[in-house]
């Protein structure tokens, strides 16, 4: 099983909605949001997975955003859709415990909990000595390993660069699918092709990135980067586009058919067509095509010969 992470931003969760609107993704996939502000685009979210019988889980305690710290309005939004597919989470935190105390719409083995800081493992112990949690996300450390039950390998994949030029051709990205379960976890998790930093302010990039993921002939998971090559200002962001979106089509003439997803075709799609989504929606586009391919590998229907 997989856990994505997001922040909630607007391209994230309208990757979210349309995946589950088209039925791209299944209960294969159990999306963890940490909602930054309240929104149209949020709560259409919900709906739509709760339409469509898909779960999702979300921070009630967020640590970024409009949202810090605003457990009540989060708990307000959830409460509107159907207890068994939106599954509560917390970040753990000493300010969490005091709210896990007062939970009285959910048991302690509803919650999803997403445990980092070993300086919370104590309390995590002791918070959930008599009921596990749902599930935990934790790193790879045999620490976490000895003290939780029903856990997900939680780690960072996105190995961000300060530029857009600075990404390589093609990187390893994961291989936690192919173990996690001969190792005692119930999923695996990462932050998708966003990572885990989390930053408001927007700006006119110098280069475009697209970063699509692809298994490769030992299914291991790579990420490519196609990277513009006019990038010395930050003048014709659409032209820059083009010059990696072309990059993207030659390279993906030599990719197996069960590697193209939605989001990938949608982006072939925008060379063919000459068009360019925005920024944004490239984003989304990416997201879209990530997730998409791990729900084939995990239903078995992906094929890299």
């Amino acid at each position: 099983m997989y856990f994505p992470y997001f922040r909630g931003r607007q391209y994230e969760l309208l990757a979210l909605n349309e995946l589950a609107h088209k039925r791209l993704i299944s209960n294969l996939i159990l999306p963890v949001v940490e909602p930054i502000k309240v929104s149209s685009t949020l709560n259409n979210t919900l709906k739509i997975f709760n339409t469509n019988n898909l779960g999702i889980s979300i921070v009630f305690n967020p640590k970024v955003g409009d949202l810090l710290g605003e457990i009540n309005k989060v708990e307000a939004i959830c409460k509107k859709f159907k207890k068994n597919q939106l599954v509560p989470a917390l970040l753990m935190s000493k300010p969490a415990l005091s709210y896990l105390t007062n939970m009285t719409n959910y048991n302690h083995n509803d919650i999803l909990i997403i445990l980092t800081d070993r300086d919370f493992l104590e309390d995590y112990k002791e918070a959930f000595k008599d009921l596990s949690p749902l599930y935990t996300l934790i790193p790879d450390d045999r620490q976490f390993k000895r003290s939780v039950t029903n856990r997900v390998l939680f780690e960072n994949k996105f190995n961000k660069k300060l530029k857009n030029s600075d990404y390589p051709e093609d990187e390893f990205f994961s291989d936690d699918h192919l173990f996690y379960e001969d190792e005692g976890y119930a999923g695996f998790g990462d932050y998708s092709i966003v990572g885990d930093e989390y930053n408001e302010s927007g700006f006119a990039p110098y280069a475009v990135a697209i970063h699509i993921v692809y298994f490769d002939k030992d299914k291991t998971l790579r990420l490519g980067h196609f990277i513009s090559n006019s990038n010395f200002d930050t003048s014709d962001v659409a032209g820059k586009f083009y010059e990696a979106v072309t990059k993207l089509y030659r390279w993906t003439e030599t990719l197996h058919p069960s590697q193209h997803t939605e989001g990938l075709n949608t982006l072939l799609n925008h060379y063919n067509n000459k068009t360019y989504p925005g920024l944004p929606t490239l984003k989304k586009l990416s997201i879209m095509h990530h997730l998409e391919l791990i729900n084939r590998y995990l239903n078995g229907t992906i094929n890299n010969e």
